[in-house]
């Protein structure tokens, strides 16, 4: 595992210092936002200003029980094929440790109604503007007894989207709690776009591990964390007996691509976030748009 020193003044300090990503030139521009439908103007500025906010009360709990329901068996099955594995893992996945299920939205109708649910359609409206996309949905298991932690991380570290800055939803299916490995923010860690990362055994990291100067965001069932795609966050260990899951939600303006290739050179490929099976619009002309049923395809998508 690559480390580095921890710089006197915690997590803050390293960020101030860490080198960006080659291919960060500089943020663009956003568009100009539109008058916020569900979020009030503080948490919008809360989001501008800090990277992340607290969204209270948007689900009914029994309903995300419904949604686990639907992901648990897909996620045995995944955790069946890391046991299979030489080394039990596939990239921060381990089995019996931490599991991620991908693209619950593209196999079970519950899971596909929350990530184009109304309540998210306006958050992405306020947060991201007039015209977004679905762009990846993940369930992530936190198995018991999990002593280890997902490291300091931006989202467009793993694969670099732009414009670098879309909307993370992380809804936890149960509460999440400091005990059980809620997720840590860096507070204004958005602002400097998209940072090195560097590959660890248990993931990407862009930051050294401290919690100094972070911001720890419990989050009871039926709540939500949003964050920037450029918000550095990790999640702590799972000390408890039970598993703590979170459905990842994240949501970009429409015309967003991914850039493919060595960040040692320029990128080879831009590839358009339009996956005709699980990258559909949720706001169109800035209206939330109705949850597509299971197996819907876009028509010209690529």
């Amino acid at each position: 595992m690559t480390t580095t020193g921890t710089p006197p003044g915690g997590v803050l300090d390293a960020f101030d210092a860490a080198a960006l990503h080659p291919w960060n030139d500089g943020l663009a521009t956003p568009p100009p936002r539109p008058a916020p439908r569900r979020l009030t103007p503080d948490q919008v500025a809360q989001y501008d200003e800090r990277g992340y906010v607290l969204l209270d009360d948007l689900f009914d709990p029994e309903r995300l029980a419904g949604v686990r329901e639907a992901i648990d068996p897909r996620e045995e099955e995944v955790n069946d094929l890391l046991r299979s594995l030489e080394g039990g893992r596939i990239s921060v996945a381990i089995a019996d440790a931490l599991t991620v299920t991908v693209h619950p939205s593209t196999f079970d109708q519950r899971c596909r109604d929350l990530a184009y649910d109304p309540v998210l359609a306006d958050v992405a409206h306020d947060l991201v503007g007039t015209e977004v996309r679905l762009y990846w949905d993940q369930a992530v298991y936190k198995r018991p007894r999990n002593p280890d932690v997902v490291p300091w991380h931006q989202d467009n570290g793993y694969a670099y989207v732009e414009p670098q800055a879309y909307l993370t939803v992380w809804v936890p299916l149960g509460d999440a709690t400091l005990e059980n490995g809620t997720v840590w923010v860096v507070p204004g860690g958005h602002r400097r776009g998209t940072l090195a990362h560097w590959d660890t055994d248990l993931g990407r990291r862009c930051l050294p591990e401290t919690t100094e100067g972070a911001v720890a965001v419990e989050v009871a069932a039926g709540s939500a964390v949003a964050f920037s795609s450029l918000t550095p966050h990790r999640t702590g260990p799972n000390t408890t007996d039970d598993v703590r899951s979170a459905y990842i939600l994240q949501y970009a303006p429409d015309g967003a691509e991914v850039l493919e290739g060595d960040p040692a050179g320029p990128p080879t490929r831009r590839r358009r976030c339009t996956d005709p099976e699980r990258q559909h619009p949720i706001v169109v002309a800035g209206r939330a748009t109705a949850p597509p049923p299971l197996g819907a395809r876009l028509e010209g998508s690529s």
